[in-house]
């Protein structure tokens, strides 16, 4: 008895329409609004990425003592600022004209670009490969993570390793914006706060990486044999069942604590101080 559903010969040979696939006319069936997800993603990440393009090659604006952005940290080139006890490591001599955030950008850029979620995210958001659970990709042959260039994806466990690097700096930019514009100890303002909660949040992230959660108990066959990677391992687990969150809270975060030092730098206005 004819459902409707048998395989076609009409059928396309790629994909989802192969000739042994169910010869179903719609492309999909669900009727709800199921390209919010992807189209709020997307808008998301190009908000992101239009943002951080400009301040990237803005090279300017970019440190009000005793604060220096995340975007420009840390200053590898010798047309920095001067940050007095700041993360200035003149690597690259003075014929780097360029804006100095684009030699470390690469790094935290490359991190979440291969991260496990992102891939989700923008493939999604801007490839529609898929564009949502049980809705077909408009594309006729998958290939996956097989061939250049998405076979680069699996660099992501080395730029881990350079996230935590970057981290690091972070934490110790951080440190120092408890002093006042004078470089005095013993202060705290509104952007140390701000700092504050980027770093929390930029190192929820980077743990809750999957690489992360790998290198700490992925290989072990016996965790009873190690009983302090198997619970590091535990919480590892527990903060990558939000690495989403993360994702986004510290995607959020980094940029909001670059446009408070470009407010404070263009002269917006004075950082308040809680003491």
């Amino acid at each position: 008895m004819a459902t409707g559903t048998e395989p076609s010969s009409q059928a396309g040979t790629n994909g989802v329409h192969t000739a042994s696939r169910a010869a179903i006319p719609a492309r999909h069936l669900r009727t709800d609004r199921w390209w919010l997800a992807p189209a709020g993603t997307a808008a998301g990440l190009l908000a992101f990425i239009v943002y951080s393009t400009w301040r990237a090659f803005s090279n300017a604006d970019y440190y009000a003592a005793p604060y220096v952005s995340p975007f420009y940290s840390p200053c590898l080139a010798e047309n920095c600022h001067t940050m007095r006890g700041g993360p200035n490591w003149e690597i690259f001599g003075s014929w780097w004209v360029l804006s100095p955030s684009l030699l470390i950008l690469i790094f935290p850029l490359g991190f979440r670009l291969t991260c496990y979620y992102y891939r989700k995210a923008y493939y999604r958001g801007f490839w529609a490969s898929p564009p949502a659970c049980a809705v077909a990709e408009p594309h006729t042959k998958y290939t996956g993570e097989t061939r250049f260039p998405l076979i680069l994806q699996n660099i992501h466990r080395y730029f881990f390793y350079f996230a935590i690097l970057v981290a690091g700096v972070l934490t110790y930019d951080t440190a120092l914006t408890f002093r006042d514009e004078n470089y005095a100890w013993g202060h705290m303002g509104l952007g140390s706060l701000i700092f504050l909660v980027n770093i929390a949040l930029i190192w929820a992230y980077t743990l809750s990486c999957h690489s992360c959660r790998h290198i700490i108990g992925g290989r072990l066959r016996h965790f009873s044999k190690h009983p302090v990677r198997y619970r590091m391992w535990g919480w590892v687990g527990r903060l990558n069942e939000r690495h989403m969150v993360l994702a986004w809270s510290s995607l959020i975060s980094v940029a909001v604590a670059d446009f408070y030092v470009f407010l404070l730098a263009s002269g917006a206005f004075a950082d308040p101080r809680f003491f």
